[in-house]
């Protein structure tokens, strides 16, 4: 049975991560599954990824914050909350994989696909808004599992619905599973740290950071916006801090680094096996550090106190912009300045390296960035397992305390586990929510594309009620 199970998850493994010819080279099929729609919707859309940044940091900062909404947190609050599950661990080490692995140029890439990312992201988020389900009692219940059950019933295909949406809440929980997570942690933390990896030392770890994510998961998911909302910026600060740090002492080199990158992403050294393969392992790294498309941070952005669906997906087009725009371009261009992406491993080892050019204390300074990163990505996903928990077996107070003690003790188990197959089984799940969440995007085009142009053009005339007190704050 062992063996089946096995094999079944090494099949499934290598369906979803399975390589098709691009170009004269091989990429997985499911990063083109989400880097296309990424173009189609940027373009479909009017480049609302450039026009509609300004009206997008009006709603964030509170203009048409409205306290009777729907919604339990604020849009600020929903956006960090967001950011926790994707500013992470992947931001650090990804951009490092992705420059070893694909050259300088890789850098480039990240950036262009990051802002593609960003009106996936808008039209995920704004579709998920307008089919969450608010309870009589205010409590909201949001992701592409409701809006797949409710948007295709709206359109007469309730069966449909039903089964793509059962078929996105599956693959979340599984995907939710914590071992991954804490296990990626734990690496990173031996790596920045030096930590002597044992059994002991392992399950000290998984105890701790139990302890900490229990704190916030327990509390709901108003006791995340709140940690995440002080959280995330900090976090972001302390990682930036040493990034700018980099960036400043090498200021002088900065124009030949950003010229090495722009250069490279056109010409591919050899280890990027030539221009197509920067643009490969550029794309993938982007895909994978945004989850535009992917759906998960619509839950987290379904939260959010609004009338205006299209606000929150406004919103959320500042997340790739953050996360891979800003976060990956100015990590990649710390590196490259370094010089320690040559001749180093392709992980986090080659930010170490960065920081630690700098004084021996400073890769201390990333230690702390990791294990913040790592606490709040845990403690996000754990509100969307709970979601994919509760969409599945249904609500009640019971049952969440049950499936939230279930996450927090199972932590633990991934600081000692070395099991490629449960990893497996967990990273297909993540991107298998890919395919039905898509395909609802591809469907609803049109409608969001309208609602999205519908509520800029409201906004420009001054046609929604700015909140009581907004002005006199700005003065």
């Amino acid at each position: 049975m062992i063996d089946f199970l096995t094999d079944a998850i090494g099949w499934l493994n290598s369906t979803v991560f399975m390589k098709i010819p691009f170009f004269g080279s091989e990429i997985p099929w499911v990063v083109l599954w989400l880097a296309i729609p990424m173009v189609i919707f940027t373009i479909w859309f009017g480049f609302i990824n450039l026009r509609a940044m300004p009206a997008a940091f009006h709603v964030l900062r509170g203009r048409y914050d409205d306290p009777e909404a729907p919604g339990h947190i604020s849009q600020f609050s929903a956006l960090t909350t967001a950011l926790s599950g994707t500013v992470g661990l992947g931001n650090i080490a990804g951009v490092a994989v992705a420059i070893a692995s694909g050259g300088p140029g890789a850098a480039f890439w990240m950036f262009i696909i990051g802002f593609f990312a960003m009106t996936l992201k808008c039209a995920e988020v704004t579709l998920g808004l307008k089919y969450r389900e608010v309870d009589a009692d205010g409590t909201v219940r949001g992701g592409p599992m409701y809006s797949l059950k409710n948007g295709f019933r709206a359109k007469g295909f309730a069966t449909l619905g039903l089964i793509l949406g059962g078929a996105y809440a599956i693959f979340l929980f599984i995907g939710a599973i914590p071992l991954v997570q804490v296990n990626q942690s734990l690496s990173a933390l031996s790596s920045v740290s030096s930590m002597e990896s044992s059994s002991q030392n392992n399950l000290i770890f998984g105890l701790i950071m139990a302890f900490f994510v229990g704190l916030v998961v327990i509390g709901g998911v108003k006791r995340l916006g709140r940690v995440t909302s002080i959280l995330v910026p900090f976090m972001a600060l302390i990682y930036m801090t040493g990034v700018l740090i980099i960036i400043a002492v090498n200021f002088t080199r900065l124009p030949d680094a950003i010229s090495l990158i722009v250069s490279d992403a056109f010409s591919g050294g050899a280890v990027a096996g030539g221009m197509v393969g920067a643009f490969i392992v550029g794309m993938q790294r982007a895909v994978y550090s945004s989850e535009a498309g992917v759906g998960s941070a619509v839950i987290a952005h379904s939260q959010a106190r609004t009338h205006e669906p299209a606000s929150e997906g406004l919103v959320a087009l500042l997340e790739p912009f953050i996360d891979t725009v800003v976060v990956c371009s100015l990590g990649a261009i710390a590196i490259v300045l370094a010089g320690t992406w040559q001749g180093q491993e392709g992980d986090i080892g080659i930010t170490v390296a960065a920081f630690a050019q700098i004084s021996d204390w400073f890769p201390w300074l990333l230690t702390i960035a990791v294990l913040l990163f790592a606490h709040s990505t845990l403690c996000a996903w754990g509100f969307y397992g709970l979601q994919a928990f509760e969409y599945l077996f249904g609500a009640g107070k019971w049952r969440s305390l049950g499936f939230k003690l279930f996450y927090i003790f199972i932590l633990p188990v991934g600081a000692l586990l070395d099991q490629a197959s449960v990893f497996d089984l967990i990273d297909s799940a993540f991107f298998l929510m890919a395919i039905p969440n898509v395909i609802a995007l591809y469907i609803f085009a049109p409608e969001l594309r309208r609602d999205l142009h519908d509520y800029l053009a409201r906004s420009k005339a001054g046609e929604i009620a700015i909140a009581p007190g907004y002005r006199e704050k700005q003065l």
